[in-house]
């Protein structure tokens, strides 16, 4: 069987094609970069990071949750196409690649295309269809960004649901197919369908829509929605969308983010018909091709930073100053600073532990848990000293302190469900210690985890990983995340 979600921890907004018999899918990425984190697989089910397609700094004001929006990806014309909305700067612009790992093309801007969530369809007549949330559309040159006449409203979703956001246009058989997300992307999301006989309209909503929806469910899968379809070699059809794993008590906190699940898609009278969405589900009908998961352990020995590796708004860290080692050079002051020299990755399973070495001799930083610059917890090391940070909302504390020999050391952080779950607990406690030379973890402080949590801090993202500098230089040997 494959397990939900297939692509864990905070990879939202998921946008899917197919070329022969691969597949390549795009992710929103919000505050962090590099952007757009492209994803490849040979199955649906087992995907490798092989680049991301923005790789410019976002401006210094860009907020926590704000930034790049929800990609959609296609291929066209022999080329790769992406489309998305940058927030913060710019509005909505157009990158292109002959190689979905790179290079991509430098941005066109789309400056007349308003909205979020822009989505790309091509007609027979080579006629290129910008859909966007609202839902509105307008043709466009993709070459230019140039709009080519007005945009218009060419559906509203279903009768009183919010947000119709997420459209994704498709030509499937004697249809086309105008498929939106709608009820926001909390509890009531869900995803709603209608066809027409031109991209243009006019639309006939299907029947039975939402044709997904968990809302009001004991489903441990939640938040379901913003979809987008592929079809297999084999002729069958699969549908690619966001969901979340609440945890603990009362109203449920998930922390890991958006995550990217997979579900089977059947025909019925011309309506798609989604299958069960389940943790766990059959083997899909074509052999299983899994990839080798990459290395738990980054020695810092390349010379560029993996793919997996995002910082908020800019680039930060070295591999050249230190050879076999990254440094960070201190911005901020601490982790609550919007520029924090900061690198980290998505935490992508409930239960992990993550360790690094690090020397602080230059300086003061160490391993911290994110979600944004007012909640986090880190541990952080100077010459002869560690202590314990927590930062939910307007308040921070110092939670623990330990006086170290003057080295290097090795800092840790746990993560793991709560054994015993109340209404009143949270869904997960994170440890933060250190690990000693003959490999025990000391935990100088456990955390309760839902302060790191959407429903808790808000926004769109989840949580990310890694190390930082908040003063003077920081060197960094080696980097485990461990599940």
């Amino acid at each position: 069987m494959f397990v939900n979600p297939v692509l864990p921890g905070f990879h939202p907004d998921p946008s899917v094609c197919r070329v022969g018999e691969d597949y390549f899918l795009a992710c929103s990425s919000f505050e962090y970069v590099p952007g757009v984190p492209v994803f490849h697989s040979q199955d649906l089910v087992h995907w490798r990071q092989i680049g991301n397609a923005l790789d410019r700094p976002l401006p210094p004001g860009t907020p926590s949750s704000g930034g790049v929006y929800a990609p959609a990806l296609r291929h066209h014309d022999g080329r790769f196409w992406l489309i998305v909305t940058n927030v913060s700067d710019g509005g909505n612009l157009l990158v292109t690649a002959l190689d979905p790992a790179g290079p991509w093309s430098d941005p066109i801007w789309l400056p007349d295309v308003h909205g979020i969530d822009p989505d790309l369809a091509w007609d027979d007549e080579g006629n290129c269809w910008c859909t966007l949330a609202g839902v509105h559309q307008v043709q466009i040159d993709p070459h230019t960004g140039k709009t080519l006449g007005a945009a218009r409203r060419i559906w509203s979703g279903s009768d009183g649901a919010k947000a119709p956001e997420a459209p994704h246009l498709y030509r499937i058989g004697d249809h086309w197919y105008l498929m939106i997300a709608e009820g926001g992307t909390e509890r009531g999301h869900a995803v709603s369908i209608a066809r027409g006989s031109a991209p243009t309209g006019p639309f006939e909503p299907c029947p039975t829509n939402p044709i997904l929806s968990h809302r009001g469910t004991d489903s441990p899968i939640q938040n379901t929605g913003h979809a987008d379809l592929v079809q297999a070699p084999d002729g069958s059809w699969w549908m690619l969308l966001l969901g979340v794993r609440p945890g603990g008590g009362t109203p449920g906190w998930h922390v890991l983010g958006r995550e990217t699940y997979l579900a089977p898609v059947s025909w019925v009278d011309g309506w798609p018909v989604v299958g069960e969405l389940l943790p766990a589900m059959s083997d899909p009908p074509w052999p299983l091709r899994p990839t080798p998961e990459p290395s738990s352990r980054d020695d810092f020995d390349q010379d560029r930073l993996r793919p997996c590796w995002v910082s908020p708004r800019n680039r930060a860290g070295r591999l050249d100053e230190r050879p076999g080692w990254l440094t960070l050079h201190a911005a901020g002051g601490s982790m609550d600073e919007a520029d924090v020299a900061f690198v980290g990755r998505r935490q992508q399973h409930l239960t992990c532990q993550v360790r690094t070495l690090v020397d602080p001799l230059d300086g003061r930083g160490g391993l911290a848990v994110r979600l944004d610059e007012q909640h986090h917890y880190e541990i952080e090391a100077t010459a002869g000293e560690v202590i314990v940070i927590a930062r939910i909302g307007p308040l921070r504390s110092v939670i623990a302190r330990l006086t170290v020999p003057v080295s290097p050391l090795v800092l840790g952080v746990n993560i793991a469900p709560r054994a015993v779950q109340d209404p009143r607990t949270g869904p997960d406690t994170i440890g933060l210690g250190i690990e000693h030379p003959d490999g025990v973890f000391e935990a100088l402080a456990e955390l309760d985890g839902r302060y790191l949590s959407t429903e808790v801090a808000g926004g769109f993202t989840g949580r990310v990983i890694g190390m930082y500098a908040a003063a003077g230089a920081v060197h960094f040997d080696w980097f485990d995340y461990h599940h």
